[in-house]
């Protein structure tokens, strides 16, 4: 019921070492759309990161970024004004090379981990992309809140067969032979009969967490309302 990393990022990724000069860096996200490239030792494993904001610390490069009419999200603009407050954007705005500007350590990602996951790293650190990486710490890809977004571009068949083989075919262990699945641009609809209100609701509910499903209708009958037990103790 999990879409993993490895399905949705990207795998063949531009990076630079610690030994990048600024420029250079600078002209590879401009050139690449990117907002950040990993940084890279002689093996390959990932030190550290260098994003727009680590950039921004020299005026060269906002000139550069600004003349293409390029203007930072909020968030990374915020980030910057406050390292610039606690004196870290001092030392980045003398830095010359990707070790001298990067952030590090990286957060990283693996490569098995599930996209929600993923999607609460980018939360919880403000960043749009993250380095994918094996146990060794080596560079596997990219995920990128695009990337992270093809989970809701599932087919209704997809979705449909995930349903009935994964959540009412293997997980509930109850009766689910007259439960019917419906899906319609993401939507998901159960018609039909169980024995339980509760194991109907449990339905609805692991059924709303299939990847790709926007939304559940629950449509389920059942035959005997074993809720109220609960809720009156």
């Amino acid at each position: 019921m999990r879409v993993k990393v490895s399905e949705v990022m990207t795998h063949k990724v531009a990076s630079v070492n610690g030994a990048t000069p600024f420029k250079d860096v600078a002209e590879m996200l401009i050139a690449h759309g990117i907002s950040a490239v990993p940084v890279v030792d002689a093996g390959d494993h990932v030190i550290g990161v260098v994003s727009e904001a680590d950039l921004l610390h020299k005026e060269e490069f906002k000139e550069q970024f600004y003349r293409e009419g390029y203007r930072q999200p909020l968030r990374a603009r915020l980030r910057h004004r406050l390292a610039q407050e606690k004196g870290r954007g001092r030392d980045k705005a003398r830095g010359e090379t990707a070790a001298e500007l990067m952030t590090s350590p990286a957060v990283t990602v693996r490569s098995q981990s599930a996209v929600v996951y993923a999607m609460r790293l980018m939360d919880e650190h403000g960043v749009k992309r993250l380095p994918v990486v094996d146990e060794h710490g080596t560079l596997e890809g990219v995920v990128s809140r695009q990337d992270l977004l093809k989970v809701f571009l599932r087919s209704d068949a997809a979705i449909t067969e995930e349903i009935e083989k994964d959540v009412l075919g293997h997980s509930l262990w109850v009766d689910t032979s007259r439960v019917k699945v419906a899906v319609h641009r993401g939507v998901v609809t159960l018609t039909g009969r169980m024995d339980r209100r509760s194991e109907a609701e449990i339905a609805a509910r692991m059924a709303l967490r299939v990847n790709g499903v926007i939304d559940v209708v629950d449509e389920v009958q059942w035959n005997e309302d074993d809720t109220t037990a609960w809720t009156s103790r």
